[in-house]
């Protein structure tokens, strides 16, 4: 006779928690402040302030020194001042 009770699956071992991410030594950090408005600009000028953070004229923020937070900051640089945080 043919056993008809399924054999039970071994169980995965259980994974470790997740580490919480933590920023790198050394990265280095940049102040961006918005000396002029978005307003009266084209759109993507506008769409990357806020992807900055920057949502106010006046604004400052410490971003870090990525190279795609750097060609934001090119994109918008008639509009921030960037200096380095120290």
């Amino acid at each position: 006779m043919a056993e008809t009770a399924k054999a039970a699956k071994p169980k995965a071992p259980k994974r470790a928690p997740a580490k919480k991410k933590t920023e790198p030594q050394g990265l280095t950090k940049l102040r961006v402040k918005q000396t002029k408005s978005g307003i009266g600009h084209a759109d993507t000028y506008r769409r990357t302030l806020r992807a900055l953070g920057l949502r106010h004229h006046q604004q400052e923020i410490v971003v870090n020194d990525t190279p795609s937070v750097r060609g934001m900051l090119h994109k918008v640089r008639h509009l921030v001042r960037v200096t380095e945080e120290a």
